[in-house]
């Protein structure tokens, strides 16, 4: 640990240092892996979907600009919603968005039991174009009810990088669950494709921890199993390494036997015990 990294960890309250570690963490990944690659993968998609209504989904929107894949839509004109419970990111937000008329803002914090009505009350269609989903928790619950009830055209979640196929991992929900800037959160890539198996969505592309899915009945790309993307997407990218430096110490894992990296992952998530499933 650097000298003022741990000098911060002396003298803030923990809840303030970890917020500057995870902006940290965001700024550097957005220097290096860089969101335009994101905002590119989904121009792409976006732009050989039929039928889709033009409108967008952010939850857990931040200041709207950091790592936003959405901010280069609403700037075109794109209706849609963006929403975030934290009170700072929310009035950076609200700033940033205060000429875009188009977009919905809502600061809360979104759970499985309130966000489809989130949704509903900002008039969002069933078929709406583009779900950006980034809670760094329970995600894979919030996808669950949203795909129960809307059909998005394209959907960028992050999935949990270090836990590599076949394993299936999800933090279980519980609404007081914060990320508290370390591995444990969100889902494995497998435990999404559950998801996907369910509400007949393809996975076309995984963009390091940035996931893309399209309903299979739209897919005109190769649908990737889980494997194949993880390879592709993120576990063989050469500079892996040098783009998530922080994951230094889940390196083994990548490469255990699945029972092997069941028992490491119990271990790495001791202090959670209870709070996650894994299979």
């Amino acid at each position: 640990m650097s000298g003022l990294k741990a000098l911060l960890r002396r003298v803030l309250p923990a809840p303030a240092f970890r917020f500057l570690k995870r902006i940290q963490r965001h700024l550097e990944f957005r220097r290096t892996a860089g969101h335009s690659e994101d905002e590119a993968i989904v121009t792409k998609y976006l732009e050989s979907l039929p039928g889709n209504s033009k409108y967008c989904v952010d939850i857990a929107a931040q200041d709207g600009v950091m790592g936003s894949q959405t901010l280069r839509l609403f700037q075109a004109g794109w209706p849609g919603l963006a929403v975030e419970f934290d009170g700072r990111m929310f009035s950076a937000l609200s700033e940033m968005y205060k000429s875009f008329e188009h977009v919905s803002l809502v600061r809360t914090k979104v759970v499985p039991q309130n966000v489809v009505s989130i949704l509903e009350a900002a008039l969002c269609p069933r078929d709406f174009a583009f779900l950006s989903l980034d809670i760094d928790s329970y995600d894979y619950y919030l996808l669950d009810r949203i795909l129960s009830v809307f059909r998005p055209g394209l959907i960028c979640v992050e999935i949990n990088e270090n836990v590599p196929p076949p394993l299936k991992f999800s933090v279980t929900f519980n609404e007081d669950q914060q990320w508290t800037g370390d591995h444990f959160q969100g889902q494995s890539i497998c435990k999404c494709h559950e998801l996907c198996v369910q509400y007949r969505y393809d996975m076309v592309e995984l963009h390091y921890n940035n996931l893309f899915l399209v309903p299979a009945e739209l897919n005109v790309w190769k649908a990737l199993t889980p494997h194949a993307a993880y390879d592709e997407g993120y576990r063989l990218k050469p500079d892996r390494k040098r783009r998530f430096p922080w994951n230094a110490d889940m390196e083994d894992v990548l490469d255990m036997p699945p029972g092997e990296a069941v028992e490491f992952l119990r271990r790495k998530f001791a202090d959670y015990k209870g709070r996650y499933t894994l299979e």
